[in-house]
């Protein structure tokens, strides 16, 4: 790996260092499964090893200051990191890709473009985390946050002014699935100064690619569907804004938000299998929804592949397949009912976080999205009784027994 950055210049900027990385394979033409396994892999040149190396080093020697082969300190680089964010590059279609310890660390460097004084235009349906950063932390600064119904670019139209710096849009949204038409938002604003961010965790590049619908910003909890394997966190932005670029990899190395080689190594494994685990991701969720929507104690099943969801013919539009994803709420709108279901589970696990291989159930109003007010829940329908499956790929015929039995078992 260390040839990707060899012959560095003293004092190149992070955003040359890492376009050389970029540009020593050719991923434009491979396809998605092919880029997944190859794209930023190269054999280590002192051993031949096909698996890249997990660089556990904080500093590297130079032949003499700013006389080195790419490398000169952790924060600034790691060859595995580098690797990572040529891979996620590649996936999303874009040029550059910058990975962060976290995926709120990667939406906290994209907020810190902003300036007192500026707008923010979000869907009002976010994961929750996303929504105590910015309302939280952001506003304090003077940066104000309008949280709205978007569907599609006509949505903005009131709403965008003179002070709106950034769009930001959640789709597929965690967790009740609306969907937002992403050409139609970035068409709506193509010729004002106005950067449009797509938070693409829940489809993944694999079933959707924001920048090719003209998105400036894509970012990723990778921790989610990208690793697949809940066993590391990680954020990463991807854009082919070269400017945008810049500003990222400064704050990346500024801030110092990075994460570490062994977490980077366990993503990179995990995209090798990204478009096989998705598709089994996608195949067991559309019986599991199907399911859920004629059993007589589920009230409404949120779910893009279903022809009934409003936002069906714009997942049909953008998305490879409808997602991984779910929610329902029960048809006694119960949250005792709720938590007595989710109790009586065998193979889904409670827990916070999805998109690992195996299946997760989760009560959003008192896990991933309890920093948000219910008022504000209310509005997107995040009510209490409502439950989100993070579908894995066991063999779905276990999956549907299990939530079977425990239907049985609530009143």
């Amino acid at each position: 790996m260390l040839q990707l950055l060899s012959g560095h210049k003293p004092h190149e900027s992070l955003i040359e260092a890492q376009n050389k990385a970029n540009l020593a394979g050719d991923y434009t033409t491979m396809k998605f499964g092919t880029k997944a396994v190859h794209a930023g892999v190269e054999p280590d040149p002192s051993t031949g090893a096909i698996m890249t190396p997990i660089y556990q080093t904080s500093t590297f020697v130079q032949v003499a200051p700013g006389d080195h082969n790419g490398y000169e300190y952790g924060r600034t680089h790691n060859p595995t990191r580098t690797a990572l964010q040529t891979s996620m590059a590649a996936l999303e279609g874009g040029k550059h890709g910058i990975c962060f310890a976290s995926g709120m660390a990667a939406t906290d460097t994209i907020c810190k473009l902003l300036r007192p004084g500026d707008e923010v235009i979000s869907t009002n349906d976010l994961y929750g985390g996303t929504f105590r950063l910015f309302t939280g932390v952001y506003e304090k600064y003077g940066i104000k946050f309008h949280f709205l119904p978007i569907k599609d670019g006509a949505d903005l139209a009131s709403h965008v002014n003179e002070k709106t710096k950034l769009i930001w849009l959640e789709t597929p949204t965690n967790p009740t699935l609306s969907l937002v038409d992403i050409a139609s938002v970035c068409a709506a604003v193509k010729d004002k100064e106005i950067k449009v961010v797509v938070d693409n965790t829940f489809a993944t590049p694999y079933l959707q690619q924001p920048l090719s619908l003209g998105a400036d910003v894509v970012v990723h909890s990778a921790t989610k569907y990208i690793g697949g394997h809940s066993d590391s966190v990680m954020g990463a932005i991807v854009t082919s804004d070269d400017v945008l670029a810049e500003r990222f990899y400064y704050f990346q190395n500024a801030a110092g938000a990075i994460p570490g080689p062994q977490d980077c190594f366990l993503i990179l494994r995990g995209i090798k299998t990204l478009h096989i685990r998705m598709e089994q991701h996608c195949k067991n969720a559309a019986v599991i929804a199907d399911m859920l929507a004629a059993h007589p104690k589920v009230n409404k099943v949120n779910y893009p592949g279903h022809s009934s969801h409003t936002g069906h013919e714009i997942a049909k539009k953008q998305m490879r397949l409808p997602g991984g994803m779910l929610s329902f709420s029960l048809a006694s709108d119960s949250v005792d009912a709720a938590f007595e279901l989710m109790k009586s589970l065998k193979v889904f696990a409670l827990a916070e976080s999805l998109g690992g291989v195996e299946s997760l159930i989760g009560h959003p109003a008192t896990m991933t999205h309890a920093s948000i007010p219910l008022e504000e829940r209310k509005k997107t329908g995040v009510l209490d009784s409502l439950i989100r499956l993070s579908v894995g790929i066991e063999d779905v015929d276990d999956l549907v027994a299990d939530l079977k039995q425990a239907l049985d078992k609530i009143a």
